[in-house]
């Protein structure tokens, strides 16, 4: 074990550790819908893109939840909360408009909970273990979020690239899941 994985208690890791592990799945899961629907199927593409901020939003809920964090110290927990709900909003009117439109719109989501993720890390969680991979998730989804954002304004006419970047935070997750498993272990 490393200074960057202390021991979690197990009750919380456990939880962690199983949401990281779904999160991974849904993650990849999703991103192989959204590059085979992405050109023709609007309707299935405007659902997934709603549903994915929403479980993005549940997933937190559930963090926040099993980590008995609340008031001030739960801050970017919530606020994450809120912007996934707004994006998913904001994603399904989007999805009417343009390719052009989701992509700023993803970008802005992406910048926002990428910086609630990443001050989530760094801060309180950081204690927890295994958290480098969600660290580094939401500091490459703050930058990816305004490569996204310029994407949009510049016209983009095609949405597939969200697919990579659901697939590398997939990823992500998995390899946090991997490290809360050997941390829980070690408690």
């Amino acid at each position: 074990m490393t200074t960057l994985d202390p021991p979690i208690a197990p009750p919380l890791a456990l939880t962690l550790r199983r949401l990281s592990f779904s999160r991974f799945g849904f993650a990849v899961v999703w991103a192989l819908l959204v590059a085979l629907v992405a050109p023709d199927v609007a309707p299935l593409l405007t659902v997934l893109l709603i549903v994915y901020p929403l479980v993005d939003a549940a997933s937190v809920l559930i963090e926040l939840r099993a980590s008995g964090a609340s008031g001030r110290s739960a801050t970017s927990e919530i606020v994450n909360i809120a912007v996934s709900v707004l994006a998913a909003i904001a994603l399904g009117w989007a999805s009417s408009a343009s390719a052009a439109a989701v992509l700023a719109v993803w970008g802005v989501w992406a910048v926002l909970s990428g910086a609630t993720q990443l001050l989530t890390g760094i801060g309180r969680r950081r204690a927890l273990g295994g958290q480098w991979p969600v660290i580094v998730s939401g500091g490459l989804s703050v930058l990816v979020g305004f490569a996204f954002l310029a994407q949009g304004l510049g016209g983009a006419t095609t949405v597939t690239s969200i697919a990579g970047y659901a697939a590398l935070g997939g990823v992500l997750f998995g390899v946090s899941a991997l490290r809360l498993t050997r941390s829980a272990a070690d408690a």
